[in-house]
């Protein structure tokens, strides 16, 4: 008992301190560098307004830019400088994505941003539809997503603006994260999380596949890394604790992914860089690393 409450007091703690941590590093980006970037103001700055949506105090002003300018999708495109977008199409889906998070939270009042902003990422779907990106023959990163990660959150944006409007385009997303083959713990987390609340019977056997990876590939040190015979990584572990959250029925893997998440935590409030390969130094993959784990802990709280 004194052991779960002591816990519980170390994860409040950790997430406070990703907080603080993220509260600095997102507005220092285009304070720094005159833009705008996918891993700051894209994945950090969605964490910190899920973070908002459950109960965190989150400094206005830590996001204050970062909300101005994803307010305005047609401004996405005019990225210059060092830190222009080398894929479009994955800007698109990670800047839509943090859009519909501030909306969420009323940061956004005007609604019809969403669906501008859900229009471009409509646009860059594939005939297979999927979101193959510039980086897809990678397994996938914090900052790179890989195919299977940014089709899973594409839909999210789509289905959020006009489930109608983009019944075509719901409907081929769809149709691929039930026929795809999946062989990664990544992947399996992705398409798991792209088929929550599906109950038809492809859905289902895709489901069952994605448990069965992501039951083999966790570690003893409750985490998941990229493949069933990785060594954990906090970015993996993230995606998977999350996708296990949404699907419901899983506690005990969530409650374990979520204790690795917090004892590889760093002092400081940030979580080390999820790399491919493993081990690598980048500043982008180490923000959104941290991005997303905060992002596991406090939407499975």
């Amino acid at each position: 008992m004194i052991h779960s409450f002591l816990f519980l007091l170390a994860l409040g703690a950790a997430e406070e301190r990703a907080i603080a941590f993220l509260s600095r590093e997102v507005p220092a980006w285009p304070a720094e560098n005159q833009c705008f970037s996918c891993h700051n103001n894209g994945d950090a700055a969605r964490a910190l307004f899920a973070a908002k949506r459950a109960g965190y105090s989150v400094p206005s002003e830590s996001t204050r830019v970062t909300v101005e300018w994803l307010a305005d999708p047609a401004a996405w495109s005019d990225q210059k400088g060092a830190d222009a977008f080398s894929d479009e199409a994955l800007a698109r889906i990670q800047f839509a994505s943090a859009l519909l998070d501030a909306i969420d939270v009323g940061l956004v009042e005007d609604e019809s941003t969403l669906d501008r902003a859900a229009a471009l990422v409509a646009s860059d779907q594939k005939p297979d539809g999927s979101w193959k990106l510039d980086v897809s023959a990678s397994i996938g990163s914090p900052a790179t997503y890989g195919t299977f990660l940014a089709t899973a959150v594409a839909r999210r944006v789509l289905a959020a603006a006009d489930a109608k409007r983009f019944a075509g385009e719901l409907e081929g997303a769809d149709r691929f994260l039930r026929d795809v083959e999946v062989k990664t713990v990544l992947a399996a987390a992705a398409v798991l999380s792209g088929l929550v609340g599906a109950e038809d019977t492809a859905a289902i056997a895709q489901r069952e596949r994605c448990l069965e990876l992501i039951s083999q590939g966790q570690a003893p040190s409750g985490g998941w890394g990229p493949y069933v015979t990785s060594a954990a990584e906090p970015f993996d572990t993230a995606v998977v604790v999350l996708a296990l959250a949404r699907l419901g029925g899983h506690e005990e893997k969530v409650k374990a992914g979520r204790r690795y998440l917090l004892e590889t935590q760093i002092a400081d409030g940030s979580w080390p860089e999820t790399t491919r390969p493993a081990g690598q130094i980048s500043y982008a993959q180490y923000i959104s690393t941290t991005g997303w784990a905060l992002l596991a802990l406090v939407e499975t709280e």
